[in-house]
């Protein structure tokens, strides 16, 4: 009888320290799986052209830093894959911005010396986000941020510059458009094709198809996920990247009358941010949603607008 009990004791003991285990994996990938919310109030001196495009991007490095997922190798969250390629998605728009920061807007002619800590920060976001170390991701994003400061106050000294101009609008707007693009290809083509097909904006105005590449599109049904947040990730470094943009370059944008067409392009990227249960790719007969087609009708109306932007930004 005594046996008998101690086998029952023993089999709940298991059976509690198994619901434990459960219960600790649910609520610990639940907390990983959310996604951040919008930034809160930017701290920049407003007299100082680009802090606050500046101070953005190193608010999004902070952000990723502070949990950063795509390298994680430690149970249970290195089963995630949403918000690592949300994740993703944030890293390209802020690599995007740096880029366009190292090689036009820190400089007054493309000629001129490129400013180092700017480099520096270009050359951290270049690491492998999915490294754990030798170096980690996140000490490269430390890095990052850290070269980020110092860029910031040497523009508050003067001794580093930002050039709010047209032209260097037209450029960053441009690389938007161009990765934007790309994302919308395989959010497009995800139900249920495979192959190889034109990009997105193959056929745009002052685009023709010469010398244009096929975007292969072999996604398989355990990718339509990825697709999905990775185009949430880009949408969401977007918006706060435009938010910050609509405060540096308003000068710019307010006499090109293109202020609204922002606001627009804001509502669009706003849109994007929306959480289904379960991300399915039903088809145009099916009575399930497809969230692919979905997220990028609204992105790419986004995309347009942007281009609509770079137009009116290129006119007189």
């Amino acid at each position: 009888m005594a046996e008998k009990t101690e086998k029952k004791n023993r089999g709940l003991l298991v059976g509690l320290l198994v619901l434990i285990l459960v219960i600790f994996c649910i609520v610990v990938m639940s907390i990983n799986s959310r996604k951040p919310e919008p930034l809160g109030a930017i701290k920049y001196d407003a007299k100082v052209k680009g802090a606050a495009f500046v101070r953005t991007n190193q608010m999004l490095i902070q952000q990723m830093l502070d949990n950063w997922l795509p390298n994680d190798m430690y149970w249970p969250t290195v089963f995630l894959d949403n918000m690592p390629n949300f994740q993703i998605g944030e890293l390209e728009v802020v690599r995007y911005n740096i880029h366009v920061l190292r090689d036009n807007l820190s400089r007054m002619r493309t000629t001129d010396k490129i400013d180092s800590k700017v480099e520096d920060t270009f050359t951290a976001l270049s690491n492998d986000p999915h490294k754990w170390w030798f170096p980690s991701a996140e000490s490269k994003w430390q890095d990052a941020y850290n070269d980020l400061e110092v860029y910031y106050q040497n523009l508050l000294a003067g001794v580093s510059h930002f050039y709010p101009r047209g032209d260097n609008l037209i450029e960053l707007v441009d690389d938007y458009a161009s990765l934007m693009g790309g994302v919308n290809t395989r959010l497009i083509n995800a139900p249920q094709r495979s192959g190889t097909v034109l990009p997105v904006d193959a056929g745009d105005k002052g685009n023709g198809n010469k010398g244009t590449q096929l975007v292969s599109i072999n996604i398989s049904w355990r990718k339509i996920d990825d697709n999905f947040y990775y185009a949430q990730g880009v949408a969401y470094a977007l918006n706060e990247s435009f938010k910050a943009i609509k405060i540096d370059f308003r000068r710019v944008l307010e006499e090109k009358n293109a202020m609204v067409l922002v606001d627009k392009i804001l509502e669009n990227l706003e849109r994007c941010y929306f959480e289904p249960w379960i991300v399915f790719n039903g088809s145009a007969q099916s009575i399930f949603a497809n969230h692919s087609l979905n997220l990028s009708s609204v992105l790419n109306d986004a995309r347009q607008k942007i281009n609509s932007l770079a137009v009116a930004l290129r006119q007189g």
